[in-house]
């Protein structure tokens, strides 16, 4: 069977998007009889690393110069590589080619210059926006690689209670934004239980109970009534389990996801920074069930589940 390596970033500053993602499809890969293995450093977070050893997944430190990969690549007798990274060189998946591997570049919008048998943008809508390079791409909804852990839960409802929030800012909060958002959800004066996840502990008072990074996030997003988060990779597991979701963005390439599913209705918007107008919004939310569970019901299958298995298909037919 095929050797597919992933060179993907995670750490404290780039956060585990990149690494979510790459694990899903990797599961799915594995679980055909593909080899998988890592390449590269998990930096600054325990939890992001144990995604990797909980499943079993090795992880090999890898070169970020193109040649040095090219050659640990070819050492590790791969047949394809996965690129999800905004911090490789531009010619990686050109250096890549050049030595006989298959390139799958994982992109959200721009392709930063990397050169690839086969692109992956899973953002809503991308398959309408115009994109720079020759080459296949798999673009939208369809195509959004959802972990184990997620395609096996089904929300959990319970009506005529207190409305539980999940507020999480990916796995490692990398702008440090969870206490202000937490502060804004206590500002609307509405009567809520709140979990906060975040990696730096800190007192959020009143109802709120804060949480470090957990492996029940899951479970914790299909319990909630609403979820206060940004517009990065957990969105698209939010949908599939249809929770109501508010959104902001932390990074400029956050920001298109967030003016698409905005725009559309299947989350509302905080922009990007608690102020009077987002915390006007949350208190909405929060006191009114229906109009949070239209959010969700909009969102509610625009993501099937099995987009990963629709891009496993296709890199492994770039390996025979």
């Amino acid at each position: 069977m095929p050797r597919a390596g992933f060179r993907c970033e995670a750490g404290v500053r780039s956060g585990v998007g990149h690494l979510v993602r790459c694990v899903a499809l990797a599961e799915e890969l594995r679980s055909r009889g593909a080899e998988v293995v890592f390449l590269g450093e998990v930096r600054g977070s325990a939890w992001a690393g144990a995604q990797l050893s909980l499943r079993g997944l090795p992880l090999v430190p890898a070169p970020a110069e193109p040649a040095g990969l090219a050659a640990l690549a070819r050492e590790l007798r791969l047949d394809a590589v996965v690129l999800d990274s905004y911090e490789l060189p531009e010619r990686t998946g050109a250096v890549l080619r050049d030595h006989g591997f298959a390139v799958l570049a994982i992109v959200d919008g721009d392709p930063r210059g990397q050169q690839a048998d086969l692109y992956l943008d899973q953002n809503l809508g991308a398959e309408h926006r115009p994109f720079p390079f020759a080459g296949r791409r798999l673009a939208g909804a369809r195509y959004v690689l959802l972990r184990d852990s997620v395609r096996s839960r089904r929300r959990v409802r319970r009506d005529g209670e207190a409305p539980r929030v999940l507020c999480f800012f990916g796995g490692t909060d990398s702008a440090g934004v969870a206490p202000a958002w937490a502060e804004a959800l206590r500002a609307t004066g509405r009567p809520f239980h709140g979990t906060v996840v975040s990696p730096e502990p800190f007192e959020a008072g009143g109802p709120i109970t804060v949480i470090p990074p957990t492996d029940r996030l899951p479970e914790l997003m299909a319990g909630a009534d609403l979820v206060v988060t940004a517009a990065g990779s957990a969105v698209w597991e939010l949908l599939h389990l249809g929770v109501p979701t508010a959104l902001t963005w932390v990074a400029d390439n956050q920001l298109i996801g967030y003016e698409e599913l905005v725009g559309r209705g299947v989350a509302a918007g905080l922009g990007d920074a608690p102020d009077a107008g987002s915390v006007a919004v949350l208190a909405g939310l929060l006191a009114d069930p229906a109009a949070r569970e239209e959010h969700g019901r909009r969102g509610r299958g625009l993501v099937d589940g099995r987009g990963r298995e629709r891009v496993a298909d296709a890199l492994l037919a770039l390996c025979r």
